[in-house]
């Protein structure tokens, strides 16, 4: 059991350490070699956990996309009522400047692949799905609340909004400016409380 829990504890840092060398060099220019030294092992190692550079980033993008879903979930689900779980929801998607600005560098790269990589294009679509599980869930909320439109059908709405979310963060990427985090934040709250008719 012991052995068990220190391999698991080797590939997260395998995969921490994958993730800091995608963030910070980008998916073309990482290698197994470059995992492994941003982990501090050797490549043997690397190679004794997974297979190839590309097994690493394919179990990379399922570990990324499932810890943040896990964690706006839990957000979520911490508040009763809709506009207190938009607002959860949205604030554990704007984490900060720094963790937001990692994560959708590295999710960008992953997503440029995608079109071209099945494997990619499922786990990021299981991620959707889960984001859209959140969405639904204050939107119908909403409605039963009567803050949100009657007319707003849930499997057509609840992708739009983390579409707005997303939209939001790439936006705010690409302005360089930490402090405009925070405003960014606000407008997409704004934005998606107009999109459901309040």
């Amino acid at each position: 059991m012991v052995r068990y829990k220190k391999s698991e504890e080797k590939r997260k840092q395998i995969l921490f350490a994958a993730f800091q060398a995608l963030s910070e060099l980008g998916y073309d220019s990482v290698t197994l070699q470059v995992i492994a030294d941003h982990a501090k092992v050797s490549k043997g190692v690397v190679h004794y956990y997974f297979e190839s550079k590309e097994a690493v980033l394919v179990e990379l993008l399922e570990w990324l996309t499932a810890k943040i879903f896990e964690k706006e979930f839990a957000a979520v689900q911490e508040q009763t009522t809709a506009t207190g779980k938009l607002q959860a929801y949205i604030n554990s998607a704007f984490v900060s400047p720094e963790k937001n600005r990692s994560f959708y560098r590295v999710y960008l790269d992953f997503l440029a692949k995608a079109s071209r990589n099945s494997v990619y294009r499922e786990i990021n679509q299981r991620f959707y799905d889960n984001c859209t599980s959140i969405s639904a869930e204050v939107l119908l909320l909403g409605q039963q609340e009567g803050i949100f439109s009657q007319n707003l059908a849930a499997e057509q709405t609840a992708p739009i909004i983390r579409a707005i979310i997303d939209g939001c963060l790439i936006q705010w990427l690409m302005t360089d400016k930490d402090e405009l985090h925070a405003g960014f934040k606000e407008s997409c709250f704004v934005t998606i409380m107009k999109v459901l008719g309040v």
